[in-house]
C-alpha cells in the first residue's frame, strides 16, 4: 500500500534546509543594511551638511554594529539549536534597528 505524496515529502524532507536558508536571510539582511549605512555614511562625506550630519551618520553606523549583533547571535543560536527560542526577541531587535536606521536616514535628507 502506497502513502499519499504530501505524506513521503514530509518524511524525506531535508531538516536542515530550513535552518540554513533562514541564516542566509539573516546574513543578506545584515549585508543590505550595511550597505543603506554605507550610503548614508557617503552622502554625509559628499556633502557639506554640519556636525549634526556627522552625528546622524555616526549613529547610524552604531545601529549597524547593533543589527549585526543580533543577527550574528540569531545565526549561532541557529547552528545550536534550529527549533529553540529567541526569534521573537531577535525580530524585535531588527525591527527596531531598521526602524532607526530609517529615521536616521530621514533626518539625512531633511
Amino acid at each position: 500500500m502506497s502513502t499519499p505524496y504530501g505524506a513521503e515529502a514530509a518524511d524525506e524532507r531535508d531538516r536542515g534546509a530550513q535552518p540554513e536558508r533562514t541564516r542566509l536571510a539573516w546574513r543578506r539582511t545584515t549585508l543590505a543594511f550595511a550597505v543603506a549605512g554605507a550610503l548614508g555614511v557617503r552622502s554625509v562625506l559628499d556633502g557639506a551638511r554640519g556636525p549634526s550630519a556627522y552625528a546622524v551618520a555616526a549613529t547610524s553606523a552604531l545601529v549597524w554594529l547593533c543589527f549585526l549583533a543580533v543577527a550574528h547571535r540569531r545565526i549561532h543560536t541557529l547552528s545550536a539549536d534550529p527549533a529553540g527560542p529567541g526569534a521573537g526577541r531577535a525580530v524585535r531587535w531588527a525591527t527596531g534597528c531598521t526602524l532607526a536606521l530609517a529615521l536616521l536616514g530621514m533626518l539625512l535628507l531633511a
